[in-house]
């Protein structure tokens, strides 16, 4: 079944009632602020910046930001965004359980691992300074990398949306000046072939085109022995083309891109036996029993951006960012990764954007920053049939009276957003040496939600069997309604710089995100909220909506360069006060009061208070050079996050505070990395030595921790040896990652209690119990050779 699965909204609604090429930062761990613009420029071991819209080296920007350049990235040959995380302090990067491409990002502890509609991002995703509404299609192979930069902490005062926790900015590489053409292949284990294929030229006076074209495929690293078909392989195509004018005073950019992802469906490993069947724990985790096949794995994403700078005089630039925006998949997950329909949840996501960014550039003798409109037209609709068979079967045969064979749960969630800011930030130097920093940004966000819970029996609806002989019995949710969230958030910052080698700042920031409704709660469990002794509307749009969330973060940093520049240091410290925490749950529905859960529904509300404090080093130091010949090189690189997140206060679904039994999802207390380079000059080129390792301490998957979910702390192990011309006409490489093939958890699925101190498992949803992983990476290892004319 194919993307002809995406009809009309309304007829459902009312029927039913770029390769990303990754690399260990060496000599730029901490690079580029929000908005940066152009390419960061090695002097040595200086990174020049235009973090704040004008260069300045990266000792000079008083903020937490790490970025990886197109080079790093292609030279360690890292082929996706997930392994940013690696490299990075305090960041979570992984593919969402049950899927390919969607992403579950947290930075500093703050992050959304939820993909369904009506939950926006704690981590924004940029592309070429476009942001991206939703999480699917958003770990997608990236192509022409220029730079790769990561956010931390709360942004918004210096462009584009507003952003809780951090942000993750792809841009793209600009076209040369003269004709060129780049062909990049890889072979590896698992099947792997890759190939690349990117070319430009000028056309007139000022005018260049390019296009780049990419296939991505691999073979699975296990099997479905149920279907016969691969388990996590990669089946992609995708293509980008770029129109550059260039007159001097006036800069424009118009870009597109299409990816088109057929991989199967990724489904998980079980943890336990089958509680009915008695199937029993799979030897190799990669494998699976997922039976689930009524619609297949289809990704489809395509956008363009018009990007315009024109220098109105000497001090003011203007610039305009147009962004547009669509995605439409289909996934097929098993949660119980079984052949019995028994947590079978076929889904659809669709989702178009449309972006407006306008921004006003001043850059004086000691006045600098920039002021700017933001506009977001957004729409995100999910639709997913809950297929409870195995339950349906077994209440039938408690009571015979009542056909419930095919129980199915289905809900329709369609989610509007539209959202303006003004922002500004400008930055004055009191004296050469000290400069402060103030900003601000009014958010208006409009969220307006449909949500249709249909239960059904006699198997899937309509939207994934096209002949369904589905017959619906209860409308457990219809609810349409919508608010408007405003608010105002400060940022100001000091920076004082004793030397040129030494910046000392202090920043206060707040991030805000916007509140919603729960697409996934259910109507008519609603309880009287307003005591008026009568269910009504009031009472299930507070029972559904939930309020926004904020920060105030507050950081104390260091950056330094020594020793003539040949080590540098990035050290902060941060305190987070996060307030009206927004925490998205599910509980099994028992309607009839048999002990036997037939749904779930969404209980989403702002539960939690809490404090995330922590401590962040990078750096990077060239050791020797020279020694084995002009321009040889050995440097080191390396980075540490020590992370304390506690809830001071977290309020159940029963009206308990259980703070003291809940930690932060997806965020170990300890990350950190150590990279080497050795470069030795051979051959009339240059063979550079590449070593990573890599660590995590332990981390949950979910608020509450289990024990057979939650990972323990991990290491993991890269290499790579590259050799590349001087004239850099082409280079060659071998890659390794995960040496040790460690196996390690990224996300999964609990519907059971019990399991520990000797207690049996207890099936909270469906009759087999659902305890299922998702894993990192096996061992791989590939060769890569790019030719360039």
């Amino acid at each position: 079944m194919t993307m002809n699965l995406f009809r009309s909204r309304a007829l459902l609604l009312s029927g039913c009632a770029g390769l990303a090429v990754f690399a260990a930062p060496a000599a730029a761990q901490e690079v580029a602020g929000p908005g940066a613009e152009a390419s960061e420029e090695a002097q040595g071991n200086t990174i020049i910046v235009t973090a704040r819209r004008r260069e300045e080296r990266l000792l000079d920007v008083p903020l937490s930001v790490s970025a990886l350049s197109g080079e790093q990235l292609e030279q360690q040959g890292v082929l996706e965004l997930t392994q940013v995380a690696q490299q990075i302090p305090n960041i979570t990067l992984e593919v969402s359980r049950g899927t390919n491409t969607t992403l579950t990002a947290f930075i500093r502890g703050v992050g959304q691992q939820d993909p369904v509609a009506g939950f926006e991002a704690g981590v924004g995703v940029y592309v070429d300074d476009v942001y991206l509404n939703r999480p699917q299609a958003a770990v997608l192979d990236v192509y022409d990398v220029d730079r790769i930069e990561v956010l931390r902490g709360p942004q918004g005062t210096l462009y584009g949306r507003n952003t809780i926790g951090g942000a993750i900015k792809y841009v793209t590489a600009r076209l040369p000046d003269d004709p060129s053409v780049s062909v990049r292949g890889t072979l590896g284990n698992y099947d792997q072939a890759d190939l690349i294929v990117t070319a430009s030229t000028p056309v007139a006076d000022g005018l260049t085109i390019g296009a780049s074209g990419a296939r991505l495929s691999r073979g699975g690293f296990g099997e479905n022995l149920t279907l016969g078909t691969e388990n996590y392989n990669k089946d992609v195509w995708a293509a980008r083309g770029t129109i550059e004018f260039d007159s001097g005073p006036v800069f424009a950019r118009l870009s597109g891109d299409y990816v088109k992802d057929n991989s199967e469906a990724r489904q998980g490993s079980r943890l336990i036996p089958g509680l009915l069947s008695g199937a029993p724990v799979l030897d190799d985790v990669f494998d699976t029993r997922a039976g689930l096949n009524v619609v297949d794995q289809e990704v489809e994403a395509y956008g363009g951006a018009l990007n315009i700078a024109v220098e109105l005089s000497n001090e003011l630039t203007f610039k305009s960012i147009t962004g547009y925006r669509e995605d439409q998949s289909t996934t097929p997950i098993d949660f119980d990764s079984l052949p019995a329909v028994d947590l079978d949840v076929p889904a659809i996501y669709e989702n178009d954007q449309f972006s407006q960014e306008f921004q006003l550039l001043y850059e004086g003798d000691r006045l600098s920053g920039v002021a700017g409109f933001y506009y977001l037209n957004a729409n995100a609709f999910t639709a997913f049939d809950v297929a409870l068979f195995t339950t349906g079967e077994f209440l039938t045969a408690l009571n015979p009276d009542v056909d419930l064979r095919g129980l199915n749960a289905q809900t329709l969630g369609d989610v509007d957003t539209e959202t303006y800011s003004f922002f500004a930030d400008f930055t004055y130097d009191l004296f050469d040496t000290l400069s402060v920093s103030l900003g601000g940004r009014y958010t208006n966000d409009k969220r307006s939600s449909r949500v249709l819970r249909t239960s059904f029996v006699n198997g899937f609806s309509d939207l994934f069997v096209p002949d369904s002989q589905a017959i619906p019995f209860a409308v457990t949710s219809d609810f349409e309604g919508s608010e408007t969230f405003e608010d105002f958030n400060p940022r100001a910052s000091i920076s004082w710089q004793p030397t040129p080698d030494h910046n000392v700042y202090f920043t206060y920031s707040q991030g805000f995100k916007g509140g919603g409704f729960d697409p996934r709660g259910q109507t008519t469990a609603a309880p009287d909220l307003d005591g008026d002794g009568d269910i009504d509307f009031d009472d299930q749009f507070e029972f559904l909506r939930f309020a926004p969330e904020v920060v105030d973060s507050f950081e104390l940093g260091w950056k330094a360069s020594l020793f003539d520049n040949r080590l540098n240091l990035a050290i902060a410290g941060f305190l987070g006060q996060y307030t009206d925490v927004q925490i998205p749950g599910s509980v099994g529905v028992d309607a009839d009061g048999d002990g036997v859960f037939e749904s779930f529904v969404g209980i989403t509300s702002n539960a939690a208070d809490a404090d995330i404090n922590g401590i962040e080093v990078e750096g990077n130091a060239l050791l020797f050079d020279d020694f084995a010949g002009v321009g040889s090189r050995f440097s080191v690189n390396f980075s540490l996050g020590v992370l304390d997140a506690e809830f001071n206060e977290f309020i159940d679904a029963q009206g308990n505070d259980v703070a003291d039994e809940r930690v932060f999802q997806n965020t170990p207390d300890l990350t950190g990395h150590f990279g080497t380079n050795l470069s030795i000059p051979a051959a009339d080129g240059v063979f550079d030595f590449i070593g990573l390792v890599s660590f995590r301490s332990d981390a949950s998957q979910f608020e509450q921790p289990n024990p057979f979910l939650d990972q323990e702390g991990f290491a993991l192990v890269d290499a790579s040896i590259v050799y590349t011309d001087d004239e850099g006409r082409f280079s060659i490489g071998a890659h390794a990652k995960n040496i040790f093939d460690k196996e390690y958890i990224v996300a999964g699925y609990n519907f059971v209690s019990g399991g520990v101190d000797g207690q049996p498992f207890v099936p909270t949803l469906g009759l087999e119990g659902t305890l299922t992983g998702f894993y990192g990476d096996p061992a791989r290892y590939y060769l890569t050779a790019e030719i360039n004319f």
